[in-house]
């Protein structure tokens, strides 16, 4: 297997992998696995149209917005890289290819970590907005340049490949019900661990089946994390068809 195609394969791994949850608490933590049966779209359907949550007569609907904890992005410098010589060049880097193939290098205005490949593949990672993680690639594609490489930073080049977000509903949930009524949706195993994986679908149409874009882990306590989204708006649209199902199974 050849050097790029191993870089790709890593690079791959890399974003398919949920990303680590930035909160404190460790017990809201993804898990190693988001996978939820999907269920048939044959149809294009879109799954939640098939439930009806209602909403308790005395409560008013609040708005809920998430708190982006991490922002993973990609962006190509368009020109090969030679790592051990940026690593020797810069303080802020560490390259061990015996256990990792990229460089990975760190700013702290914005605070974030870059794994760089020789390939001129970049992975930007920490970011806490979608504007910083831009900034960030910015930043570390000019310290590459500043090194003498033919560096093309290309803002078509930068893409949001996932946005990890955080939010807290402020009241506890029933997820043994919420699983039980809910089971082509979502994954609640508490032996393994202790929230229940809910997958969010937008709405398909006749020739576009429903997406699933975002999924949630939702826990006891009402604390929320939202992952698989791009963009903010995802986020939000999530939280808001999320709204009357989680003000169903709220404990009272």
């Amino acid at each position: 297997m050849t050097q790029v195609s191993h870089e790709d394969n890593e690079l791959k791994r890399l974003l398919n992998n949920p990303a680590k949850n930035a909160c404190e608490d460790g017990s809201m933590a993804p898990p190693l696995s988001t996978n939820v049966p999907r269920p048939s779209t044959s149809q294009n359907v879109n799954p939640h149209s098939m439930m009806s949550p209602t909403i308790p007569a005395n409560s008013t609907k609040e708005v809920w917005e998430p708190c982006l904890q991490n922002v993973v992005s990609t962006a190509n410098l368009g020109t090969e890289l030679k790592l051990n010589y940026i690593n020797i060049r810069t303080r802020n880097s560490e390259y061990n290819p015996a256990r990792f193939t990229g460089l990975i290098m760190r700013i702290r205005n914005p605070r974030a970590t870059a794994l760089i490949f020789s390939s001129g593949k970049l992975v930007c990672t920490g970011a806490k907005s979608e504007n910083d993680s831009f900034l960030a690639a910015k930043r570390f594609a000019r310290i590459i340049q500043k090194l003498g490489f033919p560096v093309k930073f290309m803002s078509d080049s930068f893409k949001v490949q996932n946005i990890v977000a955080t939010c807290d509903v402020k009241f506890p949930i029933k997820l043994e019900n919420l699983y039980r009524e809910h089971p082509q949706l979502c994954s609640y195993e508490p032996e393994l661990y202790p929230g229940l994986i809910y997958r969010v679908y937008i709405p398909g149409n006749r020739d576009n089946p429903p997406i699933s874009k975002v999924v949630l882990l939702i826990f006891v306590n009402g604390k929320v994390v939202l992952t698989g989204a791009k963009n903010i708006d995802e986020l939000r649209n999530a939280l808001n068809l999320m709204y009357p199902v989680l003000m169903q199974y709220r404990k009272m």
